[in-house]
């Protein structure tokens, strides 16, 4: 713990949910929730894999309880945090220290900061930014060797969801076509000050090398679809008005300009698809399905002559392939991107 004395807040009362380090009052809102147990700290540690040459990352440091561990297992650590108290917090908690050449504080927000070279990230970071930072980090380059990430659980869980799983979600198939994830460790939130109101888990994500040879625009582009609806046909899926309006407006520009969009993302393009990815994913990702009923379910009017020839030729394309009675909730990664081969080669785009 940083020095100084646990204080009252002044107008503190019943009610206040505000807690105390080193005089510093922690703030619930902004995601605030400092691990607390040495053991859970030495257990990340440890399951981090960290070598003595390592440049580490931390985000939101907090007051330095996981950043000193670090500072003794690597050999720097760069440290994010956007609330200015407590980058005071660790600049006097290491001050004077062996440690203190070795540690680079960055104040500011990590979603707008450029983040410099690292070798491997260990964080644990405020919740409310879970979807935006994972696919920040996975557009980094140069790509670094692993993240290791207290999530929110459920979060968590969604990372790591396989087909079939409840929470297998547009979420798990983004992040598990640009990197491996796995569950490392289930944290109780007793383990922080102040306790959050859900339980944690720690993940590790390693970027996959070399990225998979697809366009990730195509790739969202399909994936965003197939996952409004998860648990109904792709067959009925792509049946619907509005889907096929896009899909039919984006093969007509295409024909007209003779144009096909490029094969692969290069690392701009990637980082800006990535980026809005992570906002339109939001903090936990959930996916719309069959509870709502709304013009997006309408079926494409066949009065259309041109229109029904290319609802025919999109549904001919899922019937090639087997895939007009399967659901996206029970596919894996190798059937999206067969699916999405078998549209491209029709002549049909997702962007």
């Amino acid at each position: 713990m940083a020095g100084g004395k646990i204080r009252k807040e002044k107008g503190g009362g019943a009610g206040k949910s505000n807690h105390f380090q080193g005089g510093i009052p922690f703030h619930k809102s902004k995601g605030q929730h400092i691990l607390k147990n040495p053991l859970l700290v030495d257990s990340i540690i440890q399951k981090s894999g960290i070598k003595p040459t390592d440049i580490i990352l931390e985000i939101g440091p907090g007051t330095g309880n996981l950043t000193k561990k670090l500072l003794e297992a690597g050999k720097s650590v760069i440290a994010v945090e956007l609330d200015p108290r407590m980058v005071l917090e660790l600049q006097r908690r290491f001050q004077g220290t062996p440690f203190s050449t070795r540690l680079k504080v960055i104040q500011g927000d990590v979603l707008k900061c450029d983040l410099p070279y690292f070798d491997i990230c260990v964080a644990n970071i405020p919740y409310q930014i879970s979807s935006p930072l994972t696919f920040k980090l996975l557009s980094h380059r140069p790509l670094f060797r692993c993240a290791v990430i207290m999530f929110q659980r459920e979060f968590a869980m969604r990372l790591v969801a396989q087909p079939g799983d409840t929470l297998y979600c547009r979420l798990s198939v983004n992040t598990q076509l640009l990197a491996r994830v796995n569950h490392l460790l289930k944290v109780g939130r007793n383990n922080f000050r102040p306790p959050p109101k859900v339980d944690s888990s720690v993940v590790r994500i390693e970027p996959r090398k070399p990225l998979p040879p697809v366009n990730f625009k195509e790739w969202d582009g399909l994936v965003r679809i197939c996952f409004n609806r998860k648990n109904k046909t792709l067959g009925s899926l792509f049946r619907q008005k509005t889907v096929l309006s896009l899909l039919k407006k984006n093969y007509e520009t295409l024909q007209a300009l003779q144009l096909t969009p490029d094969g692969l993302s290069d690392d701009k393009e990637m980082a800006e698809c990535l980026s809005a990815l992570g906002n339109t994913l939001g903090d936990m990702s959930v996916d719309t399905d069959e509870s709502k009923d709304d013009v997006d379910d309408m079926e494409m009017d066949d009065g259309d002559a041109k229109s029904s020839d290319f609802k025919d030729k999109v549904l001919g394309v899922l019937k090639s392939g087997g895939y007009e009675e399967k659901r996206s909730s029970k596919l894996a990664q190798a059937d999206f991107m067969h699916l999405l081969s078998l549209f491209n080669k029709a002549g049909i785009h997702f962007s």
